[in-house]
């Protein structure tokens, strides 16, 4: 039977800041080779025969979302664009619904798009073993082999053998356990780590959703039977998800359905969780230390160092995480690294940006990074991509001066559109309408001056945009 992948792409992954933020989480980072935890978890699926893949994400991430996939040259089925988290059970309801709506009934394959998987050969291979027991009509869960005790995942205790000898017969779902108790089911034998990877038909999920939680069926389906396309991106009915529960698989379907069967998978699985499960993943030099970026390092022991911008050096270090983005610093020791959630809450509370976004923030036209601010000024490096285009927009508070430093710009000033080239700049005053495009073949390099009383990214009033955007460059 076809498989279509279903890529869960939502979540803020906070718990790896300052690299991960609620803009541009975890799933979009290069934490392991030269691709995102996205486009990784779109490259393994190369050896399964398969449909593109349905994404689901938040509606402010769609746009990377959509740059990612074109980033790897790779179709996908379509972005649904949640207007509100509603957890997995809803998340995977929306897939099923479009998956059925396009006349076939095809196999899902459940996927979230933060998880390392190092031998992706064993990772195909389980899949494809399962789909002999999700044609027939049973709901597949992948249970992970357990290498060590660990407490911060859920498990999943094996029942019986069923007669193929794939799979075995869900017996119980288990929260995340303490340490003797983890010990123990790890000796066992007859526990698996939930993954939070499926595979079942569209149809028998939803009739099996529509059974046990019709209240989630029911809101799912309205929120489908008014969609929108934009693109690549499904807009949902908003206010029919916006009534729905706030439910996982788990608890929703997979710990009340008859069918649930796990299929072991040893496959070097982890979804770090934190920055000491990504030092555990990844490869350590002799010392047992793992550096990203410009380190030096004299004396330390497994430490982890990641130095977005900056030289980072370390000295006599032992268990330590070191992060180092343009606008924040983490320290740690390797063991307290799950309170970095407490930095993050903080943050909020004193109604700072750095948990939200980067210095460095992307657009769909592009991005720029904010390199100097101070009392009525601001100071940004945009990078507009070629044949791309700002809104045509006006601001209230403040005036703008734009410096080309590489590239084209076309700029509308008011009644005038110009083209300017290296070294050449022009003036915005307040209250005119204005736009920029890059018509070259080259990427549009220019220094941005901001003065004016307010500076926030929501003093924008929006003629014209090809991306759709209410607010916010």
């Amino acid at each position: 039977m076809k498989i279509t992948p279903i890529i869960m792409a939502g979540g803020s992954g906070s718990r790896l800041w300052p690299l991960s933020r609620q803009q541009f989480p975890k799933q979009f980072l290069t934490l392991l080779g030269t691709q995102s935890m996205l486009q990784a978890t779109i490259a393994r699926l190369k050896d399964i025969e398969h449909a593109p893949a349905i994404v689901i994400c938040n509606e402010e991430h769609r746009f990377v979302v959509a740059e990612q996939f074109l980033q790897s040259k790779t179709a996908n089925s379509g972005i649904i664009l949640e207007p509100v988290g509603r957890n997995t059970a809803p998340a995977i309801a929306l897939a099923a619904f479009k998956a059925l709506s396009e006349g076939s009934d095809p196999l899902l394959l459940v996927l979230a798009a933060d998880h390392v998987i190092k031998d992706e050969k064993a990772f195909c291979d389980s899949v494809n073993r399962a789909v002999t027991l999700a044609g027939n009509g049973d709901l597949v869960t992948f249970g992970i082999v357990p290498t060590q005790v660990e407490t911060g995942y859920g498990y999943i205790k094996r029942g019986e053998i069923g007669d193929s000898g794939i799979g075995y017969k869900v017996a119980q779902f288990v929260e995340k356990p303490s340490y003797d108790v983890a010990n123990e089911y790890v000796n066992s034998g007859d526990y698996y780590w939930n993954s939070g990877m499926f595979l079942f038909k569209a149809s028998v999920y939803l009739a099996e959703l529509k059974l046990y939680r019709p209240d989630i069926f029911t809101a799912c389906e309205k929120a489908m039977s008014e969609t929108v396309s934009d693109f690549d991106f499904v807009r949902i009915n908003k206010e029919s998800f916006e009534s729905c529960p706030d439910e996982s698989i788990d608890y929703a379907v997979m710990e009340k359905t008859h069918h649930a069967v796990v299929v072991p998978m040893d496959c070097g699985w982890s979804d770090v969780g934190s920055w000491s499960a990504l030092w555990e993943v990844s490869d350590k030099d002799d010392n047992g230390n793992v550096f990203r970026g410009d380190v030096i390092s004299h004396d330390s022991q497994n430490i982890y160092v990641n130095a977005s911008d900056k030289l980072v050096t370390t000295i006599g270090l032992n268990d330590v995480v070191i992060v180092e983005t343009k606008d924040a610093i983490l320290v740690s020791k390797m063991s307290a690294v799950q309170q970095v959630k407490g930095i993050v809450q903080q943050l909020k509370s004193n109604e700072r940006n750095e948990w939200l976004h980067h210095r460095e923030v992307y657009r769909p036209w592009g991005q720029y990074d904010s390199i100097d601010n101070g009392d009525r000024f601001q100071v940004k490096r945009i990078t507009v991509k070629p044949g791309a285009k700002l809104s045509v927009q006006m601001h209230h508070h403040r005036a703008e001066h734009w410096i080309v430093v590489s590239g084209t710009a076309k700029v509308t000033n008011g009644e005038k559109v110009i083209l300017l080239t290296e070294n050449q700049s022009t003036y915005i005053p307040v209250g005119v309408i204005h736009a920029l495009e890059n018509p070259g073949k080259v990427p549009l390099e220019l220094i941005e001056v901001q003065s004016g009383s307010y500076l926030g990214e929501d003093d924008i009033v929006r003629f014209e945009d090809r991306y759709g955007r209410v607010e916010g460059k």
